[in-house]
Formats: C-alpha cells, sequence, structure tokens
C-alpha cells in the first residue's frame, strides 16, 4: 500500500500537511466543547451565576462547532482533490505502463484484468485516500487526547472505557482476520465477472447464431454467484460492527452514568457537584474516545479491499517489460529482411513454435507464407515488429538486429495489417491515418491509400466520405470493408517493409487480383511480406515460403513449389484444380 504513495507530487505532500494541521484543529475543537459544557454545569449549579458567564461559554461552545465544521468542510476538500489526482496519476500510470507490454505480459494478465485493475482497483484506492486523509490522523488523536482528557478522574470510569474500547478492538481482529482474505478473492472474481460480459458483448453474433444464450448466462450465474455470495459474507460480517458499536456506545454511557451515580452517592456533599461535572464531562470525553474506534473501524473496512487493489495495481507498475527499447533508429541497408535460424517459443510453452527459419527477403521483393492451420505463420510475422523477441537466432532489418532498434523506429520502419481488422471509433480518414495528429493528416494521402486498398469506392458512398463515422470497433462497417481499410492504413504510412498476416481473407478475388495489383505498384521499393491461405493471392510473389510444423518445407517461386515440393502441392491441389493451376501458370 505505501507504494502507492511514491506517486505523490510535493505539492500533494503539501496539501497532506495542511490536512494533518486542519484534522489536528477540528479535534482540539470537538475536545474543548466538553470543557465548556462542565463549565456551564458548574454555573447552572452554583447559586448567584451570572446569566452572561453561561451565554459566554454557550457561545464559546458555538464557536467550536462553527470552526470544527469549517475545518472538517476543508478537509473534506483538499483530500478529494489529493485523492482525485492519485487516481488520475494511478490511471495514466497504468495505460503508459501497459502501452509498454509485450504480448506476453498482456495475455499473462488478460485483458479483462487489466481494465478492472485501471478502473476498479484505482476506485477503490481513492476512495481509501478521501477518508483516509480525514480518518488516519483524526481518530488515533481523538482517542489518545480524549484519553489525556480524562486520565485522573475516576479509575471506575477509566477501566468502563478501557473495558468498551477493548471491546471493540477485539472484534475489529476477529473480522479482519476472516474478511480479509475474501476480499482477495473479490477482486479474482470482478475479473472473472468482467471477462464473461466482454465475451459474451464481443461474440454476441456467435452466441445469437448457436442459441447458445443460456449457456452464456448459465457460466455468468456461476460466477456472479459465487461474488454475491462471497459479498453478502464479508458485508454480514462487517455488519456486525454497527450493532456492536452502538451497545457498546451505549452501555458505556449507562455505566458511566451508573457509576457515577454510585460515586455521588457515597461522596460529601461539598464533592458532589464536582463529580457531577466530572461525569458529564467523562461521559462526553469517553464517546470521543469510542468514536475515535468507530473510525478506525470505518478505516479497517475500506483497508482490505484498498490493500488488495493497491497490490494488484503495483503488480502492473512493478512488472518488468522484458522487450527492452535498443537505441538504434536506423541501419546500414534499407528494406531488407532476414530471419537467421529463428526458433520461438511461447512462454511456459512445451516446445517450439518455429524451428530454425532462414531467408532472407531484399527490397522491392514479395515474400509469402504459406502453411497449413497452426504451421506458425502468424508467430512467424509476429517476429518482425517484436511483438514478441525470438527464442534462438535473429531477426534483422536494415541488417541490424530487431532488438537494437528503439521500437518506436523499428515500427515506423513496418506497415502491418493484422489478421484481424482492428477499427477505432472516428471518422474514416482518422482510421487510416492512424497515429497521426490531426493537423498532420495529409488528405491526399489518405485518398490515395484508400484508392490503392480498393476502399474509396464504399468511402465515397458514405454519408461524409472520408469524414465518416466510424463505430466502436467498425461495427458499422463489413469484414471486407474493415479489411480494406486496415490495408489503406498501412499503405497511408509508405513504409520500408509491409506485413500482411492473412489480411486478403475476406476479400473477393476480383478485389484481392486489382488490390495487389495496386499495391505491386505503390510499394515497388519496399518490401512485402504476405501470410496467405490462398494460392491465388500468393503465387505471383517473388519467393514462397511453406511452413509445416514450425518448419520451412520448402521455399522458392510457384513453379518450382509445384514441381519439388508436397506440402505446397497438397495446398494447391485442395484449392484449385489440375487444369486452373496449369492455366494460372501459362
Amino acid at each position: 500500500m505505501s507504494k502507492v504513495f511514491r506517486h505523490f507530487r510535493p505539492w500533494d505532500w503539501l496539501m497532506t500537511a495542511v490536512i494533518t494541521v486542519l484534522v489536528a484543529a477540528q479535534v482540539w475543537l470537538d475536545l474543548k466543547l466538553p470543557d465548556y459544557m462542565s463549565e456551564i454545569t458548574m454555573l447552572v449549579q452554583t447559586k448567584g451565576s451570572a446569566m452572561g458567564s453561561i451565554y459566554a461559554a454557550g457561545g464559546n461552545m458555538l464557536l467550536c462547532a462553527l470552526g470544527s465544521l469549517l475545518s472538517s468542510v476543508l478537509v473534506g476538500f483538499l483530500a478529494a482533490r489529493v485523492a482525485t489526482r492519485l487516481s488520475m496519476v494511478l490511471r495514466s500510470s497504468l495505460f503508459c505502463k501497459v502501452q509498454e507490454f509485450s504480448m506476453e505480459e498482456i495475455n499473462r494478465f488478460s485483458t479483462a484484468s487489466l481494465i478492472t485493475r485501471s478502473t476498479n482497483d484505482v476506485t477503490q484506492l481513492e476512495r481509501m485516500v478521501t477518508m483516509g486523509l480525514q480518518l488516519v490522523v483524526r481518530a488515533p488523536m481523538m482517542a489518545v487526547w480524549a484519553i489525556v482528557k480524562i486520565s485522573g478522574k475516576s479509575w471506575q470510569w477509566s477501566a468502563a472505557t478501557a473495558i468498551g474500547a477493548g471491546l471493540i478492538i477485539l472484534m475489529i481482529g476477529l473480522i479482519m482476520v476472516f474478511v480479509l482474505p475474501k476480499f482477495k478473492k473479490i477482486q479474482k472474481l470482478t475479473d472473472n465477472i468482467n471477462r464473461i460480459t466482454r465475451e459474451n458483448l464481443t461474440g454476441l453474433r456467435v452466441v445469437r447464431a448457436y442459441n447458445a444464450e443460456n449457456y452464456q448466462q448459465e457460466k455468468f450465474e456461476k460466477e456472479n454467484s459465487e461474488l454475491t455470495n462471497l459479498h453478502l459474507f464479508t458485508s454480514r460480517m462487517l455488519a456486525v460492527m454497527s450493532p456492536v458499536m452502538t451497545v457498546v456506545m451505549y452501555g458505556l454511557t449507562l455505566s458511566i452514568y451508573w457509576i457515577g451515580a454510585y460515586l455521588i452517592n457515597a461522596a460529601g456533599a461539598a464533592e458532589r457537584l464536582g463529580l457531577f461535572s466530572d461525569m458529564v464531562v467523562f461521559s462526553s470525553y469517553a464517546m470521543q474516545v469510542i468514536m475515535a474506534f468507530l473510525l478506525l473501524v470505518m478505516i479497517y473496512i475500506m483497508w482490505p479491499r484498498a490493500a488488495v487493489s493497491a497490490e494488484r495495481i503495483n503488480e502492473v507498475l512493478d512488472t518488468e517489460v522484458r522487450l527492452k527499447d535498443g537505441s538504434k533508429k536506423e541501419g546500414e541497408e534499407h528494406g531488407t529482411l532476414e530471419f537467421k535460424n529463428v526458433s520461438f517459443r511461447y512462454p511456459d510453452a512445451g516446445g517450439n513454435v518455429l524451428k530454425n527459419i532462414s531467408f532472407t527477403a531484399k527490397r522491392g521483393e514479395t515474400v509469402a507464407i504459406i502453411g497449413a492451420t497452426g504451421s506458425g505463420k502468424s508467430t512467424l510475422v509476429d517476429l518482425i515488429p517484436r511483438f514478441y523477441d525470438a527464442t534462438e537466432g535473429e531477426v534483422l532489418i536494415d541488417g541490424v538486429n530487431v532488438k537494437e532498434y528503439r521500437l518506436s523506429a523499428l515500427r515506423k520502419k513496418i506497415g502491418f495489417v493484422a489478421q484481424r481488422a482492428v477499427m477505432f471509433s472516428g471518422s474514416v480518414a482518422e482510421n487510416i491515418a492512424y497515429g497521426c495528429d490531426e493537423d498532420e493528416v495529409n488528405a491526399e494521402m489518405v485518398e490515395e491509400a484508400a484508392e490503392v486498398s480498393q476502399a474509396g469506392e464504399f468511402v465515397n458512398k458514405m454519408e461524409g466520405g472520408y469524414g465518416a463515422q466510424v463505430a466502436r470497433g467498425g461495427t458499422n462497417l463489413s469484414g471486407g470493408q474493415k479489411q480494406r481499410l486496415s490495408i489503406a492504413r498501412a499503405v497511408y504510412r509508405e513504409p520500408e517493409i509491409y506485413v500482411f498476416d492473412d489480411s486478403f481473407s475476406a476479400l473477393d478475388y476480383k478485389t484481392d487480383r486489382v488490390l495487389r495489383t495496386e499495391l505491386r505498384k505503390k510499394a515497388k521499393d519496399a518490401t512485402t511480406v504476405i501470410v496467405a491461405q490462398r494460392i491465388g493471392t500468393i503465387k505471383d510473389a517473388d519467393r514462397i515460403i511453406v511452413l509445416d510444423s514450425g518448419k520451412i518445407a520448402g521455399m522458392g517461386r510457384h513453379e518450382e513449389l509445384m514441381a519439388n515440393c508436397a506440402v505446397y502441392r497438397e495446398i494447391a491441389y485442395s484449392q484449385l484444380s489440375k487444369e486452373e493451376l496449369e492455366n494460372a501458370a501459362r
């Protein structure tokens, strides 16, 4: 929990110091009230007392109450400012940290968990800091100050107060033992709820297509019931505090007056007035002591969840990013790509996904990668922009190991089109020029990129053209339209290396052929790497790499592979007839 406060700025510590001073003033004013109450009691019981003295004491009580109120308002205002700024910094730090994560770290935490940590956990900490700044200082200060005030009054009254405070401490200890471990589980179950909800919403079409609404509902109900039952358990345990506190407070008041009655009855006539005044004052101070413990109870109610949330936030912020940024910005060559004896294994996997991959793609060449599902095609191209690092061997761009590049410089060289087209909320132009500031967007280049990717036709038909709004996730576009806009996004960058990870699968054959023709003209000076399942998409490539179970089963042009590679031949004949292949060769 203490690690969270390393995000405090000097201004925050200054505000914390001001809050401490204001809380001390508030406690002092609150504890002055019983003194004036004792004075008024003495004046009322003493014959010949002037009404002016009583009014003066009452006026002082009113000023103390108003001063305490003003201090409380200022403390609340400043505490809220400090807490909300801290939550802003934490959310920003979490977002920036996740931006640095490789796919390995993101998969380790899961998307749902990272969202929960950035929202729910930060909110828990914000609440804790808001209340904690007001109560952590106030509670012990009030308890100690009140105890000092009542010390020496009567050991019987002090003993009764100590018993009441002891019962509260015992209750807090027992509840904390049972409740704290449950809060850790609650946060994990919250992650699960978010995960299932997110899966259900993103996969809603599949859920409905397979009539799996009941199945999804049962999955949700199982997790929801477990979370609800756990919340009920912790709430019931914490709910015990309120009645126990009430019993202790009123029981203590009753015991003080009961003890006081015996003491006053046994005292002489001259001492009774002093004892009565002490009893009234002691009762007020005893309530302040119990109130201090009540405030501590409120802290202990929030502390467990806040402590778990802080631990989860620090877990993300303290995670060491494995992909270290290099220092190079440029290589000696331009547009060359080389794999040297590259092998790759996913974290905690049983074996290598890629095994001893070696090939070179020169500037202006088109290299295609084909293979059966699970052969490692997407994994191979993920190593180029360093989504992962090779387990063995080297990936070189422009003659430099990708690990030596600054990540921003490396990825600036690459136009990457993922297997799944991703659209962001905003205009069509903003999606094509994604990553550029609004004032840096070149409208002519946007339109040119759209024309190359064959997106211009449908964009011009949209209301607003390139200013038309794309819904979050591109839900107002078809799969083919999203894929063409994703390709346009890569074309707009004018990179040295194009990487297409099965990016033509949603296109019809005619659009696919025209797009590749236009792309060849546009990217004639760039290196192009294409992952595809269709023979028609890759047969004109300068080099085709055939993967089989993570190994290179064949490499060469289409005609060479048809003659020499059984795996490629099998894929080709599964898609096209012998006559079609012969015609294509002509």
